[in-house]
């Protein structure tokens, strides 16, 4: 049985645009895009990891707002359930210091980039909400 990986992902929003992370060559599926996030620990919320993980990827501060979806999907490496919030970004700019690049992207511009398929199903309830 494959193991499974609690993970939170942060949808940080900023003048209409959307932060987009692209995963780095090292790990488990480089060269995709993902909300920035991490790995919940033993004891954490999913709020209080998504704001250490922010700190501790980003070197940003973010207030964690509405969540958005908990989705599940099954890679080589295990089963990811990830859940994302929306995110308010209270401070610091984003530092890239596990990530190859970031963007900031309208909405309608999300569909573009290649997603970690985890992450899809959030990309497309942000584009159904900003479309409504």
């Amino acid at each position: 049985m494959k193991k499974q990986i609690d993970v939170v992902g942060a949808v940080i929003v900023r003048d209409d645009l959307v932060l987009c992370a692209q995963r780095g060559p090292g790990g488990a599926l480089p060269g995709m895009w993902e909300f920035p996030g991490g790995k919940i620990e033993a004891g954490e919320t999913a709020r209080d990891a998504l704001a250490r993980e922010i700190t501790e990827e980003l070197e940003c501060e973010v207030a964690v707002g509405e969540l958005i979806t908990t989705t599940t999907h099954e890679y080589d490496f295990g089963i990811v359930v990830l859940t994302t919030f929306y995110c308010e970004l209270l401070s610091g700019t984003p530092v890239l210091t596990e990530h190859a690049e970031v963007v900031w992207l309208s909405p309608a511009e999300l569909s573009a980039l290649e997603w970690a398929p985890a992450d899809i199903p959030a990309v497309e309830l942000i584009q159904k909400a900003a479309s409504a």
